[in-house]
């Protein structure tokens, strides 16, 4: 019995070249270095980006995703300045480009953004115009916790009160007196009926 060797693959040229490609891309990786630089006219600012401490103006920052950044200026004497600001991606960026930029390319990608803002001097309000506005606020207070309720309504209780009939359609009152008058002496009783008991019983 006679034991029949198999020849050892070879790969095709074209293989072959698309094979060391591949070698010497993943020899010199890509990447892509992002950059973000805060400058302020005057100098000196404070910068936190999204509550993070970055440091003093002009200072500079990497970060690694684009998006929507909030930057805040603080400085003495200055109004603090807040802005939310949108970074977008370069289109090398934009997936599924982002892919081959950072992986496929054989050299480092720079994006560095600058940002400038000019700072307001901080509006000084003097002590006499600080301490008119309290006396005003003082006096209208107080005007408004004496001031009468015009037209005030009575208490009605539970229910509402009915309205008043017309005085055509009033039943038969005895009549008023007029202020400082005597009532007038009731109209007198003519043989009045003696008063018997049920049942036919006498009071005598």
């Amino acid at each position: 019995m006679s034991l029949v060797r198999r020849k050892p693959r070879v790969l095709a040229p074209h293989r072959l070249a698309w094979l060391g490609l591949l070698l010497s891309l993943a020899g010199f990786p890509g990447c892509v270095q992002r950059r973000l630089t805060i400058r302020s006219n005057p100098p000196g600012a404070l910068v936190m980006i999204d509550n993070h401490n970055i440091g003093i103006t002009p200072c500079s920052t990497d970060y690694i995703y684009y998006g929507k950044r909030n930057i805040q200026l603080i400085r003495d004497g200055y109004e603090t300045l807040n802005d939310s600001r949108w970074i977008l991606p370069p289109w090398y960026e934009i997936p599924p480009l982002d892919v081959v930029s950072e992986n496929a390319i054989p050299y480092e990608l720079r994006d560095e953004r600058i940002i400038d803002y000019q700072l307001m001097p901080q509006k000084v309000v003097p002590t006499q115009q600080l301490l008119g506005r309290a006396e005003n606020l003082r006096q209208t207070t107080h005007l408004e916790s004496v001031a009468p309720t015009a037209n005030p309504r009575p208490f009605s209780g539970l229910f509402p009160a009915s309205p008043a009939a017309p005085p055509s359609a009033a039943p038969d009152t005895w009549p008023l007196p007029a202020p400082n008058q005597a009532l007038p002496a009731p109209p007198p009783v003519s043989n009045p009926a003696p008063y018997s008991p049920p049942g036919g019983f006498s009071t005598r």
